[in-house]
């Protein structure tokens, strides 16, 4: 009985755990988007010129460094913010591009967020719902995801449409994947730090938004 007992209150409180890092890793999720937003609306309104790529790569990995380094303490919380409201600013000028270069281009981003919002809700049900763990896809969305960004900076620094285009696309997919899995890992007790689950999901959502209005561009703009 005692033994039954005792395995009955760790599931119980494993079970409490892993509610709790979900409930945070959302509520924060909700406010550094929140947050970012703001800082891309502002940018976008100021016509802000974007910072480039040397120091969006320097500042988003000095950020992302410092957040991993801070996140078991309370310093954790203002690295979070830091690196989100970094990202918003870089996304800013981007919003501004589609909405001054394209007659349609309100709509393109609204479109975006829809779909990124939809996208996002449908792969986190999915891995809720299933109840499986997806860690055997660690692997995998790691050279994906090293891959689609080595490619992404050719078609940057060469200047290539089409190869741009197709990274979007591996993005798009290769961050569904990684909800998915990240929800996984929440749920399995996989990741029980909820600052760097945020951040995680975050970047998902980031690259969701601008790989989708990128293609919107190209198939469902109008200049």
């Amino acid at each position: 009985m005692n033994v039954g007992h005792s395995t009955y209150t760790a599931r119980a409180q494993t079970a409490l755990a892993t509610n709790s890092v979900l409930r945070n890793t959302y509520m924060l999720l909700s406010a550094t988007l929140l947050f970012s937003a703001v800082v891309a609306g502002t940018t976008a309104a100021l016509h802000l010129p974007h910072p480039g790529m040397i120091i969006t790569l320097v500042g988003y990995f000095g950020l992302l460094f410092l957040v991993q380094g801070t996140a078991n303490s309370g310093w954790g919380l203002l690295s979070v913010f830091a690196l989100t409201g970094f990202m918003g600013y870089t996304l800013g000028p981007i919003i501004d591009m589609y909405l001054q270069q394209f007659a349609n281009g309100a709509q393109l981003v609204t479109m975006a967020m829809g779909g990124t919002g939809a996208i996002f809700v449908g792969m986190s049900a999915f891995a809720l719902i299933s109840g499986k763990r997806f860690n055997q896809w660690a692997g995998m969305l790691m050279v994906g995801i090293l891959v689609a960004f080595v490619m992404s900076l050719i078609a940057v620094i060469f200047s290539i449409p089409a190869l741009s285009l197709a990274v979007s696309m591996m993005f798009v997919l290769l961050m569904s994947g990684l909800i998915v899995y990240q929800t996984g890992e929440i749920v399995h007790g996989g990741e029980t730090n909820y600052i760097l689950a945020t951040v995680t999901l975050f970047v998902t959502i980031y690259n969701l938004f601008l790989s989708l209005l990128q293609l919107l561009g190209v198939f469902a703009g109008d200049d």
